[in-house]
C-alpha cells in the first residue's frame, strides 16, 4: 500500500491526567487531531491520527463533552480512558541474520504517569505535516459518501513512529523507533446487528532503508473504565479502581466490566478483539507462545505479576503474553486474580511476524466491541450466562471481518452448513477471491421529517428502502415499515439506552411479506409532500397525538426485508439509530402577537416530575412565545431576576438539564423556552411569586404575566 511521505513530527502535548481530580483533555497542535469519533452505530469511540483512541474522559461535565467509547449511546456509561497502538520487535540487518537488535517497542498510549522522565513519554507515534483524518461513507445521501469507503462510517489517517522530536524540538521520551509506518482505517455500522463494534484496522509497513524486522507483535493496549460519567463525574482515583478483566480465548478477546462501581447502571462489557491479519503470524518456534496473547496489569503496580512495564524488554515480554516470569494467563496466572476491583489495563498482541524486509507491510485488524450483561445476574458478576450477548456481538465483528468467507476458511467456495444441511456458495461475486467487511443489509432507512406542535407530532417518509437490493441474495427484498416512540419519562432513567427505550408504534407492509400483510394505504400520502429547504419527496405520514407539551420524546421510522431463506437469514431491520429525531412538543411559535403568553408548570412545586435530582437539573417552560422576543423575569419589588432572548433556534436547551439529558439535537416546536430556575447572578430562586414580562421584537407588543414557586 501507497503512504504519503511522512515529513515532520507534530507537538503531541498530552496531559494523561487519569488520577487526578480534573481529567485534563488531550490536547492537540498542529496536525494531530482528536476531535473526530464514531457517530454512526451505538459506540461513540474517539479516534486520533497519532495511534491513540479513547480522549482521558475530559470535560465529563461540560456539554461539549467528547464520548471515550460511550455504550450504548446516549447513556453515558464510558468504556475507555484512553488506549493505543502497540508494535514491538528487533531489528537485523538480513532475513537470514541470526544476530539482531531489540526489542523496540513503540507504543501510541501508555501508562505514562508511572514514568519519571515526563507525561509525554509512552506517545511515540507522530504524523506528517498537512496530514489529518478522512472521513468516507457507503451511505448515498452522506456528504461524506465516496465510492471506495468501506462502512457507514470510515475513518483513515497515516502517522509514523520514525521522529524522535515534536515540532517544538522536545525530545518524545524513552522513544527508539522501530522504523515504522502505519496506515489506520477504522469501521462501523449503523446496522442494528452490527452497531456494537468499530472496526481497526493497521496496516504497518517497514520504512528502514536496509533493516528488517523480525519477531513483530501488533497489539492493542487499553486503560478500560466502565463507569457511567452521568453518575460519577469524578475522575480521581477512586473512580478508576472498579474494573475486572477476563480473556475468551475461543474468541480471542480481552475485555473488561465494572466489578463494584455504578451498580445497576454499568451492567456492560468492553472488549478488544483480534481478528486476523496478512500474512498470518508465525507460531513461536518454542511452541509456549500462543499466537494471540492477553496480558493485564494495575495502574502503577510493582506486583510481580501485575506491574507496570516501564522499559522496552519488559513491555516487549507483556506483549508476548508474559505476566511475571514464565507465567501466563491460565498458566501460573488464576483468572479470578483479575476479577478483583482494581484499576486495570488490557493489553492483546498478535504475533509474531518475521522477516518484514524494508518496504514490506502486515496488516493486522482488531475490533472493540461492547454489549450490556445478559441476564439478571448481579453485574459485578462475570458469567459465560451474562457473557451470551456479548460473544454474540464478537462473532458479528468476525463475520464483518470475514465476509463472504463464510466458513473462514481461507477458501471461497460451494460448502455444505453442518447446522441447515444447506449448500452456501460463498463465490457472490464471481471472481473466486474473499471479500472483506461485507455484511447483510436491510434495506435502507428512509428519510424522516418530523413536524412538532402542541401536544403532536406528525411523522413523515420517504420511499428509498423499497429500491434497497440486498447485497448476499441481490434480491429486492423490501417488505415493509415500523414506526417507533419513546415513553414520557423514558429519559430521567440515567441507564438509559436510547434503543431500548424505543416501543413500536405500528407496522405496516406489503402483501405476501414475513409481516401483517397490512399494506401501506393507512400510512400512503395521495401524492408526495415537499417541506422548505429539502427536495425529498416524502410519501408516508403518521400522527402521534397526546403527547405532553416539555416531555422530551424520540421517534424513529425503520425499514425492514423479508429475509432471506437461501442464505438462512432471518428479516432484518434498518437501524432505529440513524433518523432518530428527538422532539419536545410545544407552542409553535407566534409569526405575530397573539395568543397569551405563559408558564407550566405553574404553580411550579418542589421540582416537576421531568426534573432531575440536583437544583440545577429543574425546568419551567415559557410558552406561546413570539417568533422573537426578549423574557424578564421580576421579584415583586421589581429586581430583574432573570433576562434572556428568545428565537426559534434559541430555546434553552443549553440548561444543565438539555446537557445531562438529551444529546443537542432536540427539536422545539420554536414557541417554547426552558428555564433552569437559576438567575443571572447563578443563584437558585426562592419561593415566591415572579413576574414576567414578553416583549415582541417584531411588533414591539409586550406581554406579561406571573407564576408561583413553592419549594
Amino acid at each position: 500500500m501507497k503512504h504519503r511521505s511522512l515529513l515532520a513530527v507534530t507537538v503531541i502535548t498530552l496531559l494523561l491526567a487519569s488520577f487526578s481530580v480534573n481529567a485534563q483533555r488531550l490536547s492537540k497542535t498542529q496536525d494531530d487531531d482528536i476531535s473526530n469519533y464514531t457517530s454512526v452505530g451505538n459506540i461513540r469511540l474517539t479516534i486520533s491520527n497519532y495511534g491513540v483512541y479513547g480522549n482521558g474522559l475530559s470535560n465529563l461535565t461540560q456539554s461539549n463533552h467528547q464520548p471515550s467509547c460511550e455504550y450504548p449511546s446516549g447513556s453515558g456509561i464510558e468504556h475507555i480512558y484512553i488506549g493505543g497502538l502497540w508494535v514491538g520487535g528487533f531489528k537485523k540487518e538480513s532475513a537470514a541474520a541470526n544476530a539482531k537488535t531489540g526489542p523496540f517497542v513503540t507504543t501510541g498510549a501508555i501508562d505514562a504517569s508511572s514514568l519519571s522522565s515526563g507525561r509525554n513519554a509512552g506517545f511515540e507515534f507522530t504524523n506528517a505535516k498537512g496530514a489529518g483524518v478522512t472521513q468516507k461513507s457507503t451511505l448515498t445521501d452522506s456528504r461524506y459518501y465516496k465510492s471506495d469507503a468501506i462502512s457507514h462510517q470510515d475513518y483513515v489517517m497515516d502517522f509514523c513512529d520514525t521522529n524522535k522530536t515534536y515540532l517544538d524540538g522536545t525530545v518524545i521520551s524513552d522513544h527508539d523507533p522501530l522504523g515504522i509506518a502505519v496506515h489506520h482505517e477504522t469501521y462501523c455500522w449503523d446496522f442494528p446487528f452490527a452497531d456494537f463494534f468499530v472496526i481497526m484496522n493497521y496496516t504497518i509497513k517497514n520504512v528502514n532503508t536496509t533493516q528488517y524486522l523480525d519477531s513483530v507483535y501488533v497489539g492493542l493496549w487499553t486503560d478500560a473504565v466502565v463507569r457511567n460519567t452521568k453518575i460519577t463525574t469524578s475522575t480521581n482515583t477512586a473512580f478508576f479502581s472498579h474494573g475486572g478483566d477476563g480473556y475468551a480465548d475461543t474468541l480471542q478477546m480481552a475485555y473488561e466490566y465494572d466489578v463494584d462501581g455504578d451498580v445497576g447502571y454499568t451492567d456492560s462489557y468492553i472488549g478488544i478483539q483480534f481478528l486476523g491479519s496478512t500474512p498470518s503470524a508465525t507460531a513461536d518456534a518454542s511452541g509456549t507462545i500462543p499466537l494471540t496473547n492477553f496480558n493485564s496489569w494495575t495502574h502503577n503496580g510493582s506486583d510481580a505479576n501485575f506491574f507496570t512495564p516501564t522499559d522496552e524488554v519488559a513491555r516487549y515480554r507483556k506483549m508476548q503474553g508474559y505476566f511475571g516470569g514464565s507465567n501466563r494467563y491460565n498458566n501460573g496466572i488464576n483468572p479470578s486474580d483479575l476479577k478483583v476491583a482494581s484499576n486495570r489495563s488490557i493489553l492483546l498482541t498478535h504475533g509474531y511476524y518475521a522477516n518484514i524486509a524494508p518496504g514490506d507491510s502486515i496488516n493486522v485488524v482488531f475490533a472493540v466491541v461492547c454489549a450490556k450483561k445478559y441476564g439478571t445476574a448481579l453485574a459485578s458478576l462475570d458469567t459465560w450466562e451474562e457473557r451470551q450477548t456479548f460473544y454474540s456481538n464478537a462473532d458479528w465483528a468476525l463475520r464483518a471481518y470475514y465476509g463472504n468467507d463464510r466458513n473462514r476458511d481461507g477458501v471461497i467456495a460451494s460448502y455444505v452448513d453442518p447446522t441447515s444441511g444447506k449448500t452456501i456458495n460463498e463465490d457472490i461475486y464471481g471472481d473466486g477471491k474473499i471479500h472483506r467487511y461485507i455484511l447483510p443489509a436491510p434495506p435502507t432507512s428512509p428519510k424522516v421529517h418530523v413536524a412538532n406542535e402542541s401536544n403532536k407530532v406528525t411523522i413523515y417518509w420517504d420511499r428509498r428502502a423499497e429500491s434497497s437490493i440486498d447485497p448476499i441474495s441481490g434480491l429486492y427484498d423490501f417488505a415493509g415499515y415500523r414506526v417507533y416512540r419513546t415513553n414520557a419519562g423514558y429519559d430521567l432513567n440515567l441507564d438509559q439506552s436510547n434503543l431500548s427505550s424505543l416501543v413500536m408504534l405500528t407496522q405496516v407492509d406489503s402483501a405476501g411479506s414475513t409481516g401483517y400483510n397490512t399494506g401501506f394505504k393507512s400510512v400512503e400520502l395521495p401524492s408526495a409532500m415537499t417541506f422548505e429547504g429539502d427536495t425529498t419527496k416524502y410519501w408516508y405520514k403518521y400522527e402521534v397525538s397526546n403527547l405532553l407539551n416539555g416531555w422530551q420524546y424520540l421517534f424513529s421510522v425503520t425499514a425492514f426485508d423479508k429475509g432471506d431463506v437461501e442464505n438462512n437469514l432471518d428479516p432484518l431491520e434498518s437501524s432505529k439509530l440513524s433518523n432518530m429525531v428527538r422532539i419536545i412538543p410545544g407552542t409553535v411559535a407566534q409569526e405575530k402577537t397573539g395568543g397569551k403568553v405563559g408558564v407550566y408548570p405553574n404553580p411550579y412545586y418542589g421540582s416537576a416530575l421531568w426534573d432531575g435530582s440536583s437544583e440545577r437539573l429543574r425546568k419551567i417552560y415559557f410558552y406561546n412565545l413570539p417568533e422573537e422576543c426578549d423574557v424578564t423575569i421580576y421579584t415583586l419589588a421589581g429586581d430583574i431576576v432573570k433576562a434572556f432572548h428568545h428565537d426559534k433556534s434559541s430555546n434553552g436547551s443549553d440548561i444543565r438539564w438539555f446537557t445531562t439529558y438529551a444529546d443537542g439535537t432536540q427539536k422545539f416546536a420554536g414557541g417554547e423556552h426552558a428555564w433552569d430556575l437559576i438567575t443571572d447572578r447563578d443563584q437558585a430562586i426562592a419561593t415566591g411569586l415572579y413576574l414576567f414580562t414578553v416583549k415582541s421584537a417584531k411588533d414591539g407588543v409586550i406581554q406579561t404575566g406571573k407564576f408561583l414557586i413553592v419549594k
